[in-house]
């Protein structure tokens, strides 16, 4: 398929997130969302136009232009939208995350249209993206995740919070994979491809994966449980006895049974009230607490509805501390 786009940016680009202080709002302004492009920020004029391939693995391989998959029943979703960090320092903690509303049309209903053959087993999403990253040459950004998963609530995105997508969100079509790190949501999509086995591009073998405890690897695919604290602010100056709601947003592809809050480095905890929502936004969390004297700062961690739990240190996912002062 021919080039019908230009490069607004050539090379990887970010732009920092929202703090978590500043995450107020239940779903984040465009403004204060991730913005990470491994190869660059592409610019495409004419987006209804913009072709989407699907082959592979079906019946009937297709085409369909954004203009056509407008035309096609609308689905609109509430999302975390969270970078897993940078693959070549997976185990540094982030807290880059926000919460999207996304629209498009969902993935199953165009895969029903194609008829998907017995034997595959994963969806692979291929960028229009190229480019080198990490000093390799990277060719076309590409991922893939679980067939299963796919039939799940995962989007062709042409929306993001009631607007058509910006250039450096994937304009003018993106997957989004809610419940998975922000890799695996591919923007500027190409083509999708039904496939027996795993993809081979460098952001599936080389990078984004992960070290098990038995030596092997695993995808970094579902987000893990985690949690930020909102209010109060980092460094806010407090008083000894002070009554107060400390609240904040947890999350996890998961689901989060339990959040609880620690003002002594992690020595106590104290349950926190947690909201009841469905699907894979994040939930607030909120605890009554009393200023004590010699806190220094506030730790808050989650736990999935499996029981896993945030580390205090080495994962992506390690607890977050908000530092304070008390006088």
């Amino acid at each position: 398929m021919p080039d019908d786009f230009t490069y607004k940016v050539r090379g990887f680009f970010g732009r920092v997130p929202s703090e978590p202080h500043h995450l107020t709002d239940r779903v984040t302004p465009t403004e204060g969302c991730i913005v990470l492009c491994h190869l660059g920020v592409l610019e495409v004029a004419a987006g209804d136009d913009w072709k989407l391939e699907i082959g592979g693995l079906v019946e009937r391989p297709a085409e369909f232009s954004v203009g056509q998959l407008k035309s096609f029943p609308r689905t609109e979703i509430v999302s975390v939208h969270q970078c897993a960090g940078s693959p070549l320092a997976p185990d540094q903690p982030t807290q880059r995350v926000c919460n999207v509303r996304w629209g498009g049309v969902r993935v199953d209903y165009l895969l029903e249209l194609v008829g998907v053959k017995r034997t595959a087993n994963f969806l692979w999403s291929h960028g229009a993206d190229s480019g080198e990253f990490g000093g390799v040459d990277c060719g076309h950004y590409l991922k893939d995740l679980p067939l299963s998963r796919a039939a799940e609530d995962v989007l062709l995105a042409y929306e993001m919070n009631g607007c058509s997508l910006l250039p450096e969100h994937g304009y003018p079509l993106r997957l989004v994979v809610p419940g998975f790190y922000g890799t695996n949501s591919v923007k500027w999509l190409r083509k999708i491809e039904l496939r027996p086995e795993r993809a081979t591009g460098l952001f599936t073998t080389k990078w984004y994966n992960d070290s098990a405890p038995d030596g092997s690897t695993r995808p970094v695919w579902e987000i893990a449980p985690q949690s930020i604290i909102v209010w109060p602010k980092p460094s806010s100056q407090l008083k000894v006895g002070d009554r107060m709601q400390v609240w904040g947003w947890a999350w996890g592809d998961g689901g989060i049974a339990a959040v609880e809050l620690s003002a002594d480095e992690g020595q106590t905890w104290q349950k926190c009230r947690l909201e009841h929502v469905s699907g894979r936004t994040w939930k607030k969390f909120i605890c009554d607490w009393v200023v004590q004297e010699g806190c220094t700062g506030l730790l808050s961690r989650a736990a999935s509805q499996s029981g896993d739990s945030q580390p205090p240190f080495g994962r992506r996912n390690a607890f977050y501390r908000l530092p304070i002062s008390v006088l």
